[in-house]
């Protein structure tokens, strides 16, 4: 079983960045992890993901050249970096991760989740 934990969101204004954070307990070895949000009234979507070693990656397309996948398993974390965020950012963003040697990209490949934590951009 894992537990996955969030941390970082918060309220910004447009232009501004933020780090979010995703803690995983027991380890993060062989965990393909990645980040989803959703907004007010919409579905949940995918942002990030990024391989258990770290060596691919992917981004929707709306956070491209904006947005920063990393992860650090001697902490057993991921993050987030956001950059020059927008108010069409503004949602919970979602921890999640499975045990894969792939690059997990959609909302069902993915065992555990995050319970979320609120980004929020004023314009």
């Amino acid at each position: 079983q894992v537990q996955l934990i969030e941390s970082g969101g918060g309220l910004v204004q447009a232009g501004d960045s933020l780090r979010l954070s995703c803690t995983a307990s027991g380890g993060s070895d062989q965990l393909g992890m990645g980040w989803f949000r959703q907004a007010p009234g919409e579905a949940r979507v995918f942002v990030s993901a990024i391989t258990w070693n770290g060596g691919d990656s992917a981004y929707a397309d709306s956070v491209k050249g904006r947005f920063t996948i990393s992860r650090d398993d001697a902490k057993n974390t991921i993050y987030l970096q956001m950059n020059s965020l927008k108010p069409e950012d503004t949602a919970v963003y979602y921890c999640a991760a499975r045990w894969a040697l792939w690059l997990p990209l959609r909302d069902m490949d993915y065992a555990y989740w995050g319970q979320g934590t609120q980004v929020t951009v004023s314009s």
